[in-house]
């Protein structure tokens, strides 16, 4: 059977992972990663793509920071373990699509929320600058690791572009916008 590489707009869903007020502000090189987060979502949206999030603990670690959380469509799901495979999040995936994945931090809870996504058969997309840690080690160390047990290391950029596949897209002036709004 042929598995295709890429993957368009039906084909995906995106989770939100813990991009929180008293997180963030430890994680090295935050603000493009939130922007990276924001232009996901905004395509996310443009595309209908569903959109799901997740907050750890947020009593002790704040919610989600406004720009992202004023960008979901639903409130996240509140969590306490570090994966976000949580029983209210996982009613909420659609098996059929392949789970784009971004947040913080990588080597915490976007690596066991990959790996229990992978061992419950989904497909895993994690782009490399939509994630982050702390420490560049933690975080270079996480995504060796889970490229090696079956995620698919990519970039946002390569994401938006693959989503539509072709100039011919409907919504290619709307995605190409994105990519020069948010680099700027």
């Amino acid at each position: 059977m042929h598995i295709s590489r890429t993957l368009t707009a039906s084909q995906v869903q995106l989770l939100v992972v813990d991009v929180q007020e008293r997180l963030i502000v430890a994680i090295r090189d935050a603000q493009a990663i939130c922007r990276q987060i924001e232009r996901l979502i905004e395509a996310a949206r443009i595309l209908e793509i569903p959109i799901r999030a997740t907050e750890q603990y947020p009593k002790g670690l704040g919610h989600t920071i406004e720009p992202i959380a004023a960008r979901l469509p639903e409130p996240p799901v509140t969590k306490m373990r570090f994966s976000a495979c949580v029983p209210e999040l996982q009613e909420k995936l659609d098996p059929a699509r392949a789970v784009v994945l971004v947040g913080i931090e990588t080597h915490v809870c976007i690596s066991q929320t990959a790996s229990e996504l992978i061992s419950a058969g989904f497909r895993v997309l994690l782009p490399r600058d939509g994630v982050g840690s702390r420490n560049q080690i933690d975080h270079e160390t996480a995504l060796a690791r889970m490229a090696g047990f079956g995620v698919t290391v990519t970039t946002c950029e390569a994401l938006l572009f693959e989503w539509i596949a072709s100039a011919e897209h409907t919504n290619f002036k709307a995605i190409s916008k994105l990519v020069k709004e948010f680099d700027a």
